[in-house]
């Protein structure tokens, strides 16, 4: 027994040294890829902005400061919105609850998508069967239709987006990890496991979990994108933030009555919206490729 721990020992070693290694070697492929390192670059700021908002906005949000839908000036870049607020400081207010939302409900996704794939894929037997249902069940529905539904019924806010969100867009992080676990727990290391007697829990934390993150990293990365047009959906309709807290969503519903007599309004938020998804798909789209097995050798 206390030679299998140590062969056990030696082989977690062996593929920890490997993983860094290919870690490295993703970074590096990421960095040469332009289009992902300017989309991370815009990332970053966005989220910067969104943290330094109080300091980065010239003007209270909230506050009526001219009339409606008034032009652009000097200190108002960006003009006014359709009640008379500055819209320059909305628009940089409004990247909070956008990141907010994509980041946070992206998380409980991939933290429910993972836990319920790795459960079906590792278990099997009748686990499998209704975990798989329950997947299949799920992604079935229209996803908007369903979103409507659940927001309407807990009520309009922040955090119900974000949890409504994240507990209705994890089917597809279940089972690519699913797939993946089911051809991962034949492995040789996964059955040496076992045979010395690891709990499953540890085996599907220690050792599963590690080995399926660039699958889920990749969709991860792909899918913020994507939680920010729902959320942004959510808003537009009504159902998600509610006035006058300043988002990307909200401030093109409001400018969709006046997109005649003063198209700016829903034209700056359209933009951040645009350029924000772009972003974080371009920098999906590079996460993709520097882990891509098929590039391990280069």
């Amino acid at each position: 027994m206390a030679v299998a721990q140590l062969d056990q020992k030696q082989l977690s070693l062996v593929k920890e040294t490997e993983r860094r290694s290919e870690w490295l070697q993703a970074w590096r492929r990421f960095r040469s890829n332009k289009l992902a390192v300017a989309g991370l670059i815009f990332i970053v700021l966005i989220c910067l902005m969104a943290i330094f908002a109080p300091l980065l906005a010239p003007f209270d949000p909230t506050e009526i400061i001219a009339k409606r839908g008034a032009p652009a000036t000097s200190e108002h870049p960006l003009g006014f919105d359709d009640i008379g607020r500055d819209l320059l400081s909305r628009v940089i207010y409004g990247a909070r609850p956008a990141l907010i939302v994509g980041l946070v409900s992206t998380f409980v996704s991939v933290v429910i998508g993972v836990l319920v794939g790795a459960a079906a894929g590792y278990f099997g037997g009748w686990v499998d069967a209704v975990l798989s249902r329950l997947i299949d069940t799920l992604m079935a529905f229209p996803l908007l239709a369903l979103l409507l539904l659940l927001a309407s019924v807990l009520g309009p806010s922040l955090w119900t987006t974000v949890i409504v969100i994240g507990a209705t867009t994890w089917a597809r992080f279940a089972r690519v990890v699913r797939a993946d676990v089911l051809s991962l727990k034949q492995t040789d290391f996964i059955t040496a496991s076992r045979a010395v007697g690891v709990r499953n829990g540890r085996i599907i934390w220690r050792h599963i979990v590690p080995n399926i993150l660039g699958p889920v990293i990749v969709l991860a990365s792909l899918g913020v994108g994507g939680i920010i047009i729902l959320e942004a959906a959510l808003s537009f309709l009504g159902l998600g933030l509610q006035r006058p807290t300043p988002s990307w969503g909200l401030i093109l519903a409001d400018g969709r009555a006046w997109l005649r007599q003063h198209p700016h309004i829903a034209t700056y938020p359209g933009i951040m919206i645009f350029l924000t998804v772009l972003a974080f798909n371009l920098f999906g789209d590079g996460v993709r490729d520097a882990l891509d097995p098929r590039q391990r050798a280069d």
